[in-house]
């Protein structure tokens, strides 16, 4: 018999659910410049942190960040952007933006993550993210995954919620991929993605049931490779992948031809 999960976090038979269990232990934790600090002591000019968000969302790209904080200005109030209201995270990212010494935003599209896995392609746009970083960073601190490159690199469990600069890399990932997944909505306005930004809520998984999955969704998560209706595939979506995500700002060439293609139907 499956559990009953109220809004209050906690399961039928009283227990903690466990993303409410993670998200008090996020609030406990302090995020601080500490990792950063022993950095910079050790004579590295330009740390990075990096972070990704979308990793669990049914639709759309996962996306990645790296900033470079500068050491001489402080950004306060920097944690995990899951932990901040969508208003906050938004004064964050403009004066993580005017004040950082770098960022970079990346992306790695639904039809790749779908041939890859979503592991890979998180570390992928993660990867992508700090290629694009100019000045180009000595040292990474990277939110759990070791990434391949050859740059030294820390990574930390919880890292958004333990180092400002992966905190400022989560926020500036949550900003720019809400404004991508919300810009979707006018056009496949039956899944509620304004709201829900790609991930499985009940109206989600309703109309997945009742539409089946659009042509941005991840065929390969369970909720949408099992939806009664099949998805859609358009034509572009059969050509083979690239072996690289382009790093220079064309992160997803596709998406203007898959509302192109939806529309000419």
């Amino acid at each position: 018999m499956s559990k009953l999960t109220s809004t209050s976090g906690k399961t039928k038979a009283g227990e903690v659910s466990a993303s409410a269990a993670k998200l008090r232990l996020l609030k406990k934790l302090r995020c601080t410049l500490n990792f950063e600090k022993r950095a910079w002591a050790s004579g590295v000019q330009f740390v990075a942190g990096v972070d990704e968000v979308g990793r669990g969302s049914l639709f759309g790209p996962v996306v990645a960040a790296a900033v470079i904080l500068d050491p001489a200005y402080r950004i306060r109030g920097l944690r995990d952007s899951k932990l901040l209201p969508a208003e906050r995270r938004e004064e964050l990212a403009l004066l993580i933006r005017q004040h950082s010494i770098a960022w970079t935003v990346a992306a790695v599209d639904s039809a790749r993550i779908d041939q890859i896995n979503i592991y890979q392609a998180s570390r992928l746009a993660m990867l992508h993210a700090v290629q694009q970083l100019t000045p180009p960073a000595g040292y990474l601190l990277v939110d759990a995954v070791k990434l391949d490159c050859e740059l030294p690199q820390q990574p930390i469990i919880h890292g958004d919620a333990l180092s400002a600069s992966i905190a400022a890399a989560s926020i500036i990932a949550k900003v720019e991929r809400d404004r991508m997944i919300s810009a979707w909505d006018p056009v496949f306005p039956m899944y509620g993605l304004a709201s829900n930004k790609g991930y499985c809520t009940p109206r989600h998984l309703a109309a997945l049931r009742e539409h089946g999955p659009s042509p941005l969704h991840r065929q390969s998560f369970s909720p949408v490779w099992s939806a009664p209706i099949p998805q859609e595939v358009l034509g572009f979506m059969l050509d083979p992948a690239p072996e690289e995500i382009s790093g220079d700002g064309e992160l997803m060439p596709a998406i203007s031809d898959v509302a192109l293609a939806y529309f000419a139907r």
